[in-house]
């Protein structure tokens, strides 16, 4: 790999890592700026969290990292995993005790950013990461293949129908969905009717919203399945698709298409 493409892969790893990181926590993009602003660790803006989730952020100064280092630090040291619960410890709690639109989401959720070993990342692990030079942790690695795709916009629309035909239920599924651009519920309806597929890039923008449908749809909340396990269980269901169709085949399809004759023939 050149060192374009390593840079190129890089910013997108480092794109879902933020992604995935906010998503788990439930924040918006406004906790971590104004959670370093209000503790004087650096500056990092709105626009260059939505810039790094979207790979458009090219060359982002060091003070971004250095920020958002202290930042996880930070939690890792104050929030969850020490044996108080997801969220921020008292000492954290205390400091932003008249803060309610950063205390609420912190208490609920601050899971640091942890290497597959435990260790907090922090502001060298992060650039290292941006530039390719370092692989995300497994647990914040949500990247979607573009080989995958289709198998896992047929496993989409198997989960979103529980098998059943679109006709019977295209309303339900489409109420929903909670997306009103018109674009993107006419191309969704298109997948799950299987009249084409999600690209890779569609389908990881699409998962917080997919998750959401499942969550309106009365399957699962989305606290009960984070974007890692939802991915996993596309995965997981689009490998049995694929293994009952190399089972199946054209002859197996042909042999059901007869049993329906045989049943629907009248006299037969």
């Amino acid at each position: 790999m050149g060192f374009r493409e390593e840079l190129e892969s890089g910013r997108e790893a480092f794109g879902h890592l933020i992604r995935v990181w906010h998503e788990r926590n439930g924040w918006s993009q406004r906790v971590l700026p104004a959670l370093a602003e209000r503790l004087d660790l650096g500056r990092v803006h709105n626009s260059q969290l939505s810039m790094l989730r979207n790979h458009k952020l090219l060359s982002p100064g060091p003070e971004l990292f250095l920020t958002l280092g202290r930042l996880n630090g930070l939690l890792a040291e104050q929030g969850g995993g020490q044996g108080q619960g997801p969220g921020i410890g008292a000492e954290l709690a205390s400091q932003l005790q008249d803060q309610a639109e950063l205390l609420v989401p912190l208490q609920a959720s601050a899971l640091a950013l942890r290497a597959d070993d435990g260790q907090a990342l922090g502001p060298t692990e992060l650039f290292e990461i941006f530039v390719g030079l370092r692989q995300p942790p497994a647990a914040f690695d949500l990247r979607i293949a573009e080989t995958e795709a289709a198998s896992l916009s047929a496993a989409l629309a198997e989960l979103f129908t529980a098998g059943r035909s679109w006709r019977q239920c295209r309303e339900s599924v489409l109420a929903a969905y909670p997306v009103e651009k018109r674009q993107r519920r006419e191309r969704f309806a298109e997948v799950m009717a299987g009249q084409r597929d999600f690209s890779a890039a569609e389908l990881d923008a699409e998962l917080p919203d997919l998750r959401r449908t499942l969550a309106l749809l009365g399957a699962a909340a989305e606290q009960e399945l984070g974007a890692d396990q939802f991915l996993e269980l596309l995965r997981q269901k689009a490998r049995l698709l694929e293994q009952a169709g190399l089972e199946g085949g054209v002859d197996g399809l042909a042999e059901a298409i007869r049993r329906e004759l045989q049943v629907e023939r009248p006299g037969g």
